[in-house]
């Protein structure tokens, strides 16, 4: 999978998730950036994440990403082995 394709598909989830459609995803953006992002949209985010890219996203994982990059860069990693 591309790095574009991953950042269309994670720009979707969040617009979905924080029902916003003017959200644009970028590299550097973290839950600062986003008000509604509090733990239970976390967990919704990564539960659609790990629905939409068919993939298992672990704790140990989840709680060492800094911002978006290096999330879309960890699903680059496990969706291309």
């Amino acid at each position: 999978m591309e790095r574009q394709e991953i950042i269309n598909k994670m720009n979707s989830i969040f617009c979905d998730v924080f029902d916003d459609d003017s959200i644009k995803i970028s590299d550097n953006m973290t839950s600062a950036d986003i008000e509604e992002w509090d733990s239970l949209n976390q967990i919704t985010l990564v539960v659609n994440i790990e629905k939409i890219f068919n993939l298992k996203l672990n704790l140990v994982e989840i709680g060492k990403l800094e911002n978006i990059g290096e999330m879309i860069e960890l699903i680059l990693r496990k969706t291309n082995p």
